[in-house]
């Protein structure tokens, strides 16, 4: 995942005094493993870079704007709408293949242990069961985890955090491309039937959001395939968009939640935002939902009737026996605030763990055994605390798909079983539905405790998981014991019915753990089918949000600042008003001239020491009197297309023109422009001159230097910028504001804190 040559660089935090030494270190050091790595949480990683949202407004552009008419606009529009509703069928497909896998290949095996289980109950010899149940789960997660950590390590873990950046507009490597949705496909069937403490919704959001980077090409990168459609989308601006209503496909494909959806694209993900895209991702939204309901619908054998519009369906709560009346809602609050003391807990030893990992198990092969060893841990503690348990119910009028019998009656099951000789998404069902009297609360007690620590240890594994499911099991699991408490306390008054608190609980560990609230209400409210339940599941989770943040930031956040990306928030920290343009930008600019030698250009671009992607353009040849000033901004990614495509003249004759480059060139190289050492510009070219006037942007964003970091953090962030220029009086280059200077700043315990940049 990391080089070895750049862990070395890790604990050089300042960039400036330590570079002699850095290279005196790499030559003694041969290439090996470190067994420890250095991580600082207080870190920002250089490896990162941004994504360029602002559309560079050159020559050609405004030429090719200009050219086209009212009647391409509309085609452009009506093209963004079929790419919307490809985008849903797609995702809507994709989870139905995730779940029919998962269901085929979980029952098998769960019938495989089941009828080993039967078998030695009776002769003895148990111990033999467990050998089998936990070599299954170990090796099915061993080729989901192989994958992710040697084929594709970005697939690891549910994937929000990563497209939570890249809306943002930090440039995560590979988190958009076919591979990685292949991997993460495979990935999350196989650690589920596995059986990780882990849900299938998580990645469902990334993979909506890779089919529809994907698709909005028109092309395929890794397939070497170009299908000349969709060609105007080739910039990140418009990328963006349709990413964003990707992964609002994936969340109403994993909760039959459209709405839900277009909510959380809005809330976790989208940084910027218009009313013509919400109607839009709507559409996406709504056509994945339907999608997915009408396939499963086939292939459950009833074709008309639609009944399952989300991977995971928590079933309907009828209003007759499930109403709450005004006295529970200080219950409903209390709920709340001991789910944001769980997901707290949850999250801080997450932190702890997730440090561990990155310092001591950063080599695939021992990510692989990691993975394997949670895989057999979670099939002992099932195992163990299923044998353990007395816990014996009725079997007729039960639901239970594999209903163990062990040391019970005949005609009773082992109640244990149900929560964990299940994958997730039943358990959770049974918990909301079962009636009253289903569980002993000795077994909830100790399923929530044992299933705490088991889906703790596995959200940052290696391998494609969701924590959704894991955190809606525990807290049903705890609020159903909490329901069944009440009902001792009141002795069985109607009310007090532990389906409800089980739900209420659900949604305050969730709430507790990821600190998402409205798009979370509606996902609920959605996903039972019931609008009553609407605000008493918004007091738990403002509760539970609020209890929370108290104590640590929610998981995801505190992942995407674990890995020390640039994450730009809503607003500059509260305190910053003191700093300005000055003290913030980078300085000394590499600044090209209008005209410029080719050999300067390629050698700006092949220093390594500066990577700098925007360059200032000034005027050429400024004499005593006019002075050098700004005249536009040129990228990294357009000086190497007009290198390789040799778009110079020499310096004798300038009058010339140079070959014409049409906006096309650039759209094709997107997005992996090939690298400067790629490119072989001989010796008498370099000689040449490059005119830059019709490629720059000649009306870049600039502020002058006396702006305070509020302002400039609010133009920057507002607009999507990469490069900000800095000026003085005189419209001189002072400076260059980028995401990382803004995102160094950060508010701490103390108040305002700066970080550090590393190579790492």
């Amino acid at each position: 995942q990391l080089t070895p040559s750049s862990f070395l660089r890790i604990g050089q935090l300042s960039n400036v005094d330590l570079n002699e030494d850095i290279h005196e270190l790499e030559t003694e050091l041969p290439r090996q493993h470190p067994n420890e790595i250095p991580h600082n949480e207080k870190l920002l990683s250089l490896k990162y870079e941004s994504l360029d949202y602002d559309n560079s407004e050159n020559q050609l552009f405004l030429e090719e704007e200009r050219r086209i008419n009212h009647a391409a606009f509309r085609t452009v529009e009506i093209k963004r709408w079929v790419i919307c509703a490809m985008i849903g069928i797609l995702t809507g497909l994709v989870a139905c293949f995730i779940d029919i896998v998962v269901e085929k290949l979980a029952g098998l095996k769960y019938r495989v242990v089941k009828g080993n289980i039967d078998k030695f109950t009776e002769k003895g010899g148990l111990s033999f069961s467990l050998l089998l149940w936990a070599t299954l789960n170990a090796s099915v997660v061993m080729v989901g985890s192989v994958i992710v950590a040697f084929i594709e390590p970005v697939a690891a873990g549910s994937g929000i955090p990563q497209i939570k950046c890249y809306l943002n507009g930090v440039k995560i490597p590979h988190v958009v491309r076919l591979k990685t949705l292949v991997i993460k496909v495979c990935g999350v069937i196989l650690s589920v039937v596995g059986g990780l403490a882990v849900g299938k919704e998580g990645p469902m959001i990334h993979s909506g959001a890779v089919i529809a980077a994907g698709i909005s090409q028109g092309r395929s990168t890794s397939l070497k395939r170009d299908f000349k459609i969709f060609e105007y989308f080739r910039r990140d601006t418009e990328k963006r968009d349709f990413v964003s209503a990707g992964a609002a496909a994936g969340v109403s494909a994993a909760f039959g939640a459209p709405v839900g959806g277009v909510l959380f694209s809005l809330e976790e993900g989208a940084s910027f935002w218009n009313q013509f895209l919400t109607w839009r991702i709507f559409f996406a939204s709504m056509i994945s939902t339907f999608t997915l309901n009408s396939v499963l619908s086939v292939y459950h054998g009833n074709a008309w009737d639609l009944s399952s519009p989300g991977l995971i369906n928590f079933g309907r709560f009828d209003n007759e026996k499930m109403g709450y009346t005004i006295q529970e809602i200080p219950i409903f609050i209390f709920m709340g605030l001991v789910g944001g003391i769980l997901g707290a807990l949850f999250n801080a030893l997450n932190y702890w763990l997730t440090m561990f990992r990155i310092r001591y198990i950063h080599r695939p092969c021992l990510q692989v055994v990691e993975a394997m060893l949670v895989a057999a841990v979670t099939a002992t503690v099932g195992f163990v605390m299923i044998y353990c348990s007395r816990d014996c119910q009725p079997i007729q009028g039960s639901t239970v798909a594999y209903p163990l019998q062990l040391f019970c009656a005949d005609g009773e099951y082992n109640s244990m079983a149900t929560a964990f000789f299940n994958t997730p998404e039943k358990s959770v069902v049974s918990l909301f539905h079962d009636p009253p009297g289903s569980y002993n609360p000795m077994t909830l007690g100790m399923f929530t405790l044992m299933y705490f620590f088991l889906a703790c240890w596995t959200y940052g594994l290696t391998v494609s998981a969701g924590v959704f499911i894991p955190s809606l099991l525990i807290g049903a699991a705890w609020g159903r014991l909490f329901g069944i408490s009440l009902s001792y306390l009141t002795k069985g008054s109607i009310w007090a019915d532990p389906g409800k608190y089980a739900l209420m609980g659900a949604a305050a560990q969730l709430g507790g753990i990821v600190r998402m609230t409205l798009s979370l209400t509606v996902i609920m409210m959605e996903a039972t089918g019931n609008v009553t339940y609407g605000f008493p599941i918004m007091l738990v989770l403002m509760t539970a949000k609020i209890v929370g943040d108290y104590f640590v930031e929610g998981l995801y956040d505190m992942h995407i600042q674990l890995q020390s990306v640039p994450f730009l928030h809503w607003e500059a920290p509260v305190t910053s008003h003191s700093l300005t343009a000055r003290e913030v930008m980078s300085t000394p600019v590499t600044c090209l001239r209008r005209i410029e030698r080719v050999g300067t250009v390629v050698d700006i671009l092949s220093d390594t020491s500066s990577n700098h992607n925007g360059f200032p353009v000034v005027e050429s040849n400024p004499d005593a009197t006019q002075v050098a000033g700004l005249r536009g901004l040129i990228l990294r990614s357009q000086l190497i297309v007009l290198l390789k495509h040799k778009v110079f003249v020499e310096r004798a004759n300038l009058s010339l023109v140079q070959r014409r480059l049409k906006l096309k060139d650039f759209r094709d190289a997107y997005p992996r422009f090939p690298p400067i050492q790629s490119i072989h510009v001989s010796q008498d070219e370099r000689e040449c001159m490059i005119d830059l006037s019709e490629f720059m942007n000649p009306s870049p964003y600039t502020v002058p230097q006396e702006a305070s970091l509020p302002r400039v953090f609010k133009l920057f962030r507002a607009l999507g910028l990469r490069h900000l220029v800095v000026v003085d009086n005189r419209n001189e280059v002072v400076g260059m504001v980028t995401r990382k200077d803004l995102a160094r700043y950060r508010l701490g315990k103390e108040g305002l804190e700066e970080l550090s940049l590393a190579q790492t």
